[in-house]
């Protein structure tokens, strides 16, 4: 694809500030399908060729997503990238407005130009899937704080006939009701799609992968069409370390960066943890490489990546993983 023209754009729930690098040109717009449309006259109007043209923005979440879908339906090119990247690539600045992020953010486009990687539509069951899963564990959060709730009014002698608990506690059950009924629909989900349905069970054949990581790790890989092996997504994950040195006065230890999908990252610890109780060569390594004085959070690190590698392994060969096919590992 040859790309002529970069245009950054700076989203927010009612608006869409966009700027054309080349032609300096900005338009705002409203973030409905109407104001979608009068980019497209925009577009015509600054003689602007559609197969010509990159969509450069930041990752908002929900902001973008009817934008997102209308761009797909007219074949424009886009791209999301990391908000930090942009920030840490224009170096200091004076002043923010909307039009002045998307002139930032167009300006970082045209420099990268040759690194963008068109995002590719993904299946409307994906979609739904990563709904159904985000409000899962917005739900999921709300229970917890209640539940810290009730055991700190038990600790300090509230008994559970008094208002101040049953309203918290109904407020539970309630939750566990809505959460169980969102499980329910993600498998369901899941299991009217071939390919979705076989990668998730061959994940739970991993000792330390349950649903909640198979159906994550779905989600996060596009159902491993993200990441071309398991490096690039541990990277993803921020289990992937570096090294950490400089001329001849730096040599620090190899270590994980903090920019990382946080919540892949816990539920991995989570993940690996499990391994270690349950999975007898994963236990074995750990308990040998603590011993022979390696830290224990590095050694769960390594079998947080090893546990990474066994996904991609099953997944590549279309099979269970067996625990006596130490290769896999």
């Amino acid at each position: 694809m040859k790309i002529q023209h970069i245009i950054g754009a700076d989203l927010s729930k009612k608006s869409i500030d966009l700027v054309c690098h080349l032609q300096n040109t900005h338009i705002q717009i409203e973030n409905s399908f109407p104001g979608f449309k009068s980019l497209l006259q925009w577009l015509e109007q600054q003689e602007i060729n559609l197969s010509e043209t990159m969509i450069v923005m930041e990752h908002t979440g929900l902001y973008s997503f009817c934008f997102e879908k209308f761009l797909h339906q007219y074949q424009i090119a886009f791209c999301k990238v990391n908000a930090l990247a942009i920030k840490r690539s224009i170096g200091l600045v004076r002043g923010k407005t909307d039009k002045l992020d998307a002139a930032r953010i167009a300006a970082y486009g045209y420099e990268k130009r040759d690194k963008l990687v068109v995002d590719v539509p993904t299946s409307d069951a994906l979609k739904r899937l990563q709904i159904l899963y985000s409000t899962r564990e917005r739900l999921v959060k709300q229970r917890a704080s209640l539940t810290c709730a009730v055991k700190e009014y038990k600790n300090i002698g509230i008994p559970e006939k008094d208002i101040i608990m049953q309203t918290q506690l109904q407020l539970i059950k309630k939750f566990d009701t809505q959460i169980e009924r969102l499980m329910n629909e993600i498998e369901s989900i899941i299991n009217e799609q071939e390919t979705m349905k076989q990668n998730f069970h061959l994940l739970q054949s991993i000792r330390g992968v349950g649903k909640i990581v198979a159906i994550t790790t779905i989600i996060k890989t596009h159902n491993f069409t993200r990441f071309v092996n398991a490096r690039k997504f541990a990277c993803f994950c921020g289990t992937a370390p570096f090294e950490h040195s400089s001329g001849t006065s730096i040599r620090k230890k190899s270590r994980v960066s903090h920019l990382a999908d946080k919540q892949m990252k816990s539920l991995l610890d989570l993940s690996a943890k499990s391994a270690i109780q349950y999975d007898k060569e994963l236990r074995e390594y750990y308990l040998k490489r603590t011993e022979g004085g390696k830290s224990k959070m590095s050694t769960i690190n390594v079998v947080r990546n090893k546990i990474l590698y066994r996904m991609f392994a099953v997944i590549k060969r279309q099979t269970p993983f067996t625990e006596n096919y130490l290769q896999a590992a």
